[in-house]
């Protein structure tokens, strides 16, 4: 019935095929091209630009986006032209491999308790007493770093995020209460994150993660929504592993294999354009992902970029100073130094695009998922063999 961002900003990339044609999602839900109601939460931060441009070119192919399917939480953050500026600034020294959306630095004011929130683009008397305490300070950090600290009051552009919070003050909302109200009238809620779970801020994999919490936990504590009312936490894995931007990747592949896997699965960033660094499928990672997540259930996807292939790995544990290990190691810089323990299956030739049923996939794929299957501890309920929608296989 509705479906609701709980984390992240315009870093996430969300692409959706949906009879024959391609969106291309950053902050609003994917239900938008189902005809869903539409919520971001306030754990979302939300850069007025992009939102404004999301929302013009999903009209413009014909989805009606608007206060009638379209909520957006009062207390969700803004992403100033300020964070952007810092990212790109920081990142220069760090080389982290930011996005450069400013998504960091906009969680840094929420937690310093020196936000701007999307209800203050509707208060123009607030939004301008609010920046007047805060751009001093931007402008001195800019200054430090080396920027050009006049980019901090580009009061154009910032005039432009009070136009865009006039447009959408009809679509604010209290998204926690709506969605409590919503369940408990029996309705079923989709809560979508951002990123994958090793880019969570306490959990993943050192500095190289993103700024906010990725778990399914967080969904719960970014909406209001108590735990005692989710039924149900889909993990979705690719049937490898892929990586975009620096750290630790110990089953990524090199070379000519690396490459056709990037090009087969086209493993472009969506959000950036950067191609994504691709791996033999990880169930070490995956031990880690069940135990963080709580998962009752995974969705297999893109299995048909494996085809061709003689023989397909699985990384079943990791070798770390003589000692095999069944489960990651805590520090980024351990995992680094982590090598692979593969276990290798017979691949398969046969194009697998079509087929719709688990009986219709070659023995060996079947295997393979099966396998995935056995060392998460977790039932596989969805595969799929393509972008397309029907190109799911519903495996029990």
């Amino acid at each position: 019935d509705a479906v609701v961002r709980f984390q992240g900003g315009d870093n996430a990339g969300h692409t959706v095929v949906v009879g024959g044609e391609k969106f291309k999602l950053h902050l609003i839900p994917s239900g938008a091209v189902r005809g869903k109601r539409l919520l971001i939460g306030p754990g979302v931060v939300v850069n007025p630009l992009s939102l404004k441009r999301e929302m013009d070119e999903l009209r413009s192919r014909g989805i009606s986006i608007g206060k009638e399917n379209l909520g957006i939480d009062m207390k969700a953050g803004v992403i100033m032209p300020y964070h952007i500026l810092l990212d790109k600034l920081t990142d220069r020294r760090t080389g982290i491999g930011t996005t450069h959306k400013g998504i960091g630095f906009a969680y840094q004011d929420k937690i310093g308790r020196n936000e701007i929130q999307m209800i203050d683009l509707t208060e123009e008397e607030i939004f301008w007493r609010k920046l007047e305490e805060i751009i001093p300070l931007k402008e001195a950090i800019v200054e430090k770093l080396g920027g050009d600290k006049s980019e901090v009051r580009n009061e154009e552009l910032l005039r432009r995020y009070l136009e865009i919070g006039r447009e959408v003050k009809e679509c604010l909302t209290d998204v926690s209460f709506e969605v409590n109200e919503r369940l408990e009238r029996g309705e079923n809620i989709l809560a979508e994150g951002a990123q994958g779970t090793f880019l969570d801020v306490v959990h993943g994999t050192g500095k190289y993660v993103t700024s906010s919490n990725t778990i399914s936990s967080s969904a719960c504590v970014n909406l209001g929504v108590s735990p005692k009312k989710v039924d149900k936490i889909v993990g979705v894995a690719k049937a490898y592993t892929t990586r975009v931007g620096s750290g630790p990747f110990p089953t990524e592949i090199h070379g000519e294999l690396g490459e056709r896997l990037r090009e087969i699965g086209g493993e472009f960033g969506t959000t950036t354009g950067r191609p994504r660094r691709c791996g033999w499928y990880d169930a070490v990672l995956m031990r880690k992902a069940v135990k963080l997540n709580g998962y009752t259930e995974l969705a297999v996807t893109k299995l048909d970029v494996l085809g061709g292939l003689k023989n397909i790995k699985i990384c079943v544990a990791y070798e770390l100073d003589g000692k095999e290990l069944r489960y990651p190691p805590e520090r980024a810089e351990e995992l680094f130094r982590c090598t692979p323990v593969y276990e290798e299956l017979d691949g398969w030739d046969e194009d697998i695009s079509g087929a719709r049923e688990p009986s219709e996939l070659p023995k060996n794929a079947r295997a393979y998922i099966e396998r995935i299957e056995e060392l998460a501890g977790v039932p596989v309920t969805i595969v799929s063999v393509g972008e397309r929608r029907d190109q799911t296989i519903l495996w029990r």
